[in-house]
């Protein structure tokens, strides 16, 4: 997929409005708890300032709809790009308007602002053509360095770009390339991993894995709806009992494509979440009826580890149980583990997949990290991306 990078840019002397994810957790008292995604923008903004740019970063936080909430404001944000930067970062109060303009009318090459957040104003995710072209009026250049927004057709990553000339930042190069790879360039075999709690939330992504995929292995709360299709009892297990058709049509789909579409043997059961200390262990045709699959079991592992192991590729999306729960983590923990060992190229996807690998101390091993959640999961689905289409556009002029 061809899009025009950031290197493709003179950006001497230019203002460049870039948009970043900077929708990061904060701790209680509002800072920053986790700066990955800050980090991953320093590699854009450094060249942008390298090359002599002055750089006006967008970004959103949490889901105000339109309305300023105090909490929410970048603040603290500013306060940790500032600190990783080394360099200071002006601090817009607004997100357009007077105070917003005089900044970015003043900034020099080399300086670095940062707008409020852009959800805060109403026109934000209607991709409002007026604040686009207001974004578009504070700089010369647009960068879009925010791939886990690239599945929304907001004004601050899709509006602008019909009024500036646009590029990928390397954050998101990177993402469209792997990504690709995983579609188009995959090394067989190809095993996909899909875990998470709703059956109807992937249904797209496990069809399209189908014509991808040699082995697709599947686990969380979703895998139960499957084997309800094929006839299994569980006992007070999440079941989408809405989508236990389509399941069975997928897995009648996967036999006549010899895919191997792979199910748990055995289980992690407890009467609830919170009862720990009641988890046992037992084969999915022996689950109790007062008790609820949570986590792969021991044999599952075992049997997906040693596919896993024999992949050219990997891709995956979705704990494979209740990660949060160490009690329930153990499975998804020890399937990272042998990803993190296979010689595969592996790219995970999905905030609660990216979490439970950290958790397993393996991300370092792991060969792309993608930062998107629905955007990877649409990405895979076969589906444009509107964040993605306005710079493969712009790239072709």
């Amino acid at each position: 997929m061809a899009v025009k990078t950031i290197k493709d840019l003179d950006l001497a002397g230019k203002k460049v409005f870039t948009r970043v994810d900077f929708n990061v957790p904060r701790t209680e008292q509002g800072t920053v708890a986790d700066d990955t995604k800050i980090r991953a923008a320093l590699p854009t903004i450094n060249y942008l300032l390298e090359q002599g740019a002055a750089v006006i970063l967008a970004s959103h936080l949490g889901r105000p709809k339109g309305k300023c909430v105090e909490e929410l404001r970048l603040g603290a944000v500013a306060e940790k790009l500032q600190e990783l930067l080394n360099v200071e970062v002006l601090k817009s109060f607004e997100v357009v308007g007077p105070e917003t303009e005089a900044l970015a009318q003043k900034l020099q090459p080399g300086q670095v602002m940062l707008l409020e957040n852009v959800r805060f104003h109403p026109g934000e995710e209607k991709n409002d053509p007026q604040l686009a072209q207001a974004y578009a009026q504070l700089a010369d250049l647009f960068v879009s360095d925010a791939f886990a927004t690239a599945h929304r057709a907001h004004a601050s990553n899709v509006g602008v770009a019909e009024y500036l000339p646009a590029a990928a930042g390397f954050l998101m190069q990177k993402e469209i390339e792997n990504l690709t790879q995983t579609l188009h360039n995959a090394k067989k075999p190809v095993v996909a991993i899909v875990g998470g709690s709703k059956t109807a939330d992937k249904i797209g992504v496990i069809k399209n894995f189908l014509k991808l995929a040699d082995v697709i292995l599947l686990g969380g709360g979703m895998a139960n709806t499957f084997l309800k299709a094929k006839g299994y009892q569980l006992g007070k297990s999440l079941v989408e009992e809405d989508q236990v058709d389509n399941a069975a049509k997928i897995m009648q789909e996967a036999a006549d494509l010899n895919v191997n579409l792979c199910l748990p043997e055995d289980v992690t059961v407890a009467s609830a979440i919170d009862d720990t200390a009641g988890a046992e262990t037992v084969a999915v045709d022996a689950i109790p009826a007062e008790k609820m699959a949570l986590d792969i079991g021991p044999q599952t592992v075992s049997r997906y580890a040693d596919l896993i192991a024999q992949a050219g590729t990997v891709i995956w999306n979705g704990p494979l149980g209740v990660f949060e729960v160490d009690a329930f983590a153990q499975g998804t923990i020890a399937i990272a583990k042998a990803v993190a060992e296979a010689s595969a190229f592996s790219l995970i996807g999905g905030g609660d997949v990216v979490a439970a690998v950290e958790k397993a101390g393996v991300a370092s091993q792991i060969s792309h990290l993608s930062t998107g959640g629905g955007a990877t999961l649409e990405f895979w689905e076969g589906k444009e991306l509107p964040g993605i289409a306005v710079l493969k556009d712009k790239g072709e002029d």
